[in-house]
């Protein structure tokens, strides 16, 4: 049991004072030994002291916010830890393909930003959290239970975007996001970019091992242009190929050599991005153990009803009293 004002039970010696103080009415009587002792007088006398000294302790307990303390309890699920990597950089803005009619398609971030928002709205005991990147990885929203938070960090991600595209912060950012949480039994990295700057060999060899150590496995939905690079043209695996390499190769070969479970997608246009979000979403269903937290219980109102309850008795009793001696 704790307490929202505890300095407050320091005033509950105030409840002895009904035991203590008696009645003024019982020093105006002459003298009345002559009269038969009356023990039910004396024990209705005593309840009703009683009384007035509960009524006064739930009133200053009900005062002091009395409720139990918050619970975890450790289930069985399904579903997984996961860190969503949102790309922000300005080329997110830029709308997928027009439509048939000539009209502006949906731009690249609004469209992640209400699939990856049905996607979490559709999972149910998971652990997600944010991070979006630009020119530096920006730390939004830690591993969290928390739907509304989440998805309030999802929708502030379909704002004004910035330049360059620095995917090597974003996945070292997310990764921290794992090391202080115990592991469930499943962990993924969802990473949504439009592009691929440059990763560093020291930043590649660090997400290799920490991938590795804390059993993270890795997404990457590459929202490509019609008729752009395509990651997966069989030209760029060819031996023979000399070519200029385009970033976003490099790094789909770099997460090929990972020693971690590694998928690419491709999405030209919302719908193929919701076909791979989907996809994604039926493969992390695994059972995981989660801790499952219970709010305590406020006891605040029982301790008001409790002294309502009894100060209505002595405001009963008082009453019988005062008719009965206008009628004596």
């Amino acid at each position: 049991m704790a307490f929202n004002h505890p300095w407050l039970l320091w005033a509950l010696p105030l409840a002895l004072l009904p035991l203590l103080l008696e009645r003024s009415h019982s020093r105006h009587y002459s003298w009345v030994s002559l009269l038969p002792p009356d023990p039910l007088s004396k024990a209705i006398g005593l309840l009703l002291k009683l009384l007035a000294a509960l009524s006064i302790v739930s009133v200053l307990l009900g005062l002091a916010g009395p409720h139990t303390l918050e619970q975890q309890v450790e289930r069985t699920g399904v579903g997984a830890q996961v860190a969503l990597v949102l790309d922000r950089s300005a080329s997110m803005d830029d709308p997928f393909a027009g439509d048939k009619d000539g009209h502006v398609g949906e731009t690249k971030s609004v469209a992640a930003a209400r699939i990856i928002t049905n996607f979490v709205k559709g999972r149910k005991n998971d652990m997600l959290g944010v991070i979006t990147f630009s020119n530096s990885a920006m730390y939004v929203l830690p591993l969290t239970e928390n739907k509304e938070a989440v998805l309030s960090a999802i929708q502030a991600t379909a704002g004004n975007s910035l330049f360059q595209t620095n995917i090597g912060g974003g996945l070292t950012s997310s990764v921290e996001l794992f090391k202080e949480m115990p592991d469930s039994g499943s962990r993924v990295i969802i990473l949504i970019s439009d592009g691929a700057g440059r990763v560093s060999d020291m930043v590649q060899q660090k997400l290799r091992d920490w991938l590795q150590r804390y059993n993270i496995g890795l997404y990457w939905i590459v929202l490509r242009q019609p008729g752009g690079t395509t990651i997966f043209d069989p030209k760029y695996s060819a031996s023979g190929y000399d070519g200029h390499m385009p970033s976003e190769v490099l790094l789909y070969q770099y997460f090929q050599t990972l020693r971690s479970p590694f998928s690419a997608y491709e999405a030209s246009d919302p719908k193929s991005l919701e076909a791979a979000v989907a996809d994604i979403n039926s493969k992390e269903k695994k059972p995981i153990q989660y801790k499952e937290k219970i709010p305590g219980h406020d006891y605040t109102n029982v301790c008001y009803w409790m002294a309502i309850f009894m100060i209505a008795i002595l405001l009963a009793v008082k009453y019988l009293e005062i008719n009965t001696w206008r009628s004596a």
